[in-house]
């Protein structure tokens, strides 16, 4: 069986609970056609970078799949008549990511850097000259 990397954009407007729904839904044709699903990874509410049938947002998610390719056919059938999902799109590839995926690695590091990204404090800079001081100096 070949391995594939699935991910679905769901509309801005589903709760949660919707968008797990239609990842067990998902699961379920991988596992009716004698596929598995290795791992799942829900990303979130994310901005998309242009509107897509008038959504800005859109709930992403991830499925790595080890199946037969008649079953990932057979899912982007079921995927592309559903009106929720927005986008999908299967890659195959040659071994699975051990740990989680970039996008989930991203997410940890942007928490950990804080407000300020990875731009170091300035410390003190020292007294600031007196204004009289600075028209003398230009002079």
């Amino acid at each position: 069986m070949a391995l594939y990397e699935h991910v679905f954009l769901a509309r801005q407007d589903l709760a949660q609970a919707q968008v797990d729904a239609l990842a067990e839904t998902a699961t379920k044709i991988i596992e009716e056609g004698k596929g598995k699903v290795v791992k799942t990874e829900t990303w979130g509410l994310r901005s998309l970078a242009y509107r897509i049938a008038k959504n800005r947002k859109a709930h992403y998610v991830m499925l790595e799949i080890d199946a037969p390719t008649g079953v990932v056919a057979e899912l982007e059938r079921q995927l592309g008549i559903n009106e929720d999902i927005i986008r999908f799109m299967t890659v195959r590839i040659d071994e699975l990511e051990n740990g989680p995926s970039a996008m989930m690695r991203r997410g940890e590091r942007d928490r950990a850097r804080g407000d300020r990204g990875d731009r170091p404090d300035r410390g003190d800079r020292g007294d600031r000259p007196r204004r009289d001081d600075r028209d003398e100096m230009a002079a």
